[in-house]
């Protein structure tokens, strides 16, 4: 059961950071969540990328562990 959880919040990391990368690459001047964000846009851009990885580390990782243990195929 914690694996599942990791494993969700792992996509939902990858699919915040993707989405708003992906909205601040086509409009700069769309900050998203992280508006309040010091650090112009390489900054925003830098955080979205990074939460992005992590995220799919993270349900990577998760997605590992639980095979590992015989909860997935």
């Amino acid at each position: 059961m914690k694996f599942d959880v990791f494993q969700i919040i792992g996509a939902v990391l990858t699919v915040l950071g993707g989405q708003g990368a992906i909205r601040l690459l086509i409009d700069h001047d769309n900050t998203g969540l992280l508006g309040a964000l010091p650090g112009g846009f390489a900054g925003r851009l830098t955080v979205y990328l990074a939460a992005t990885a992590a995220g799919v580390l993270l349900a990577g990782w998760a997605h590992g562990r639980a095979k590992a243990l015989g909860r997935r195929k």
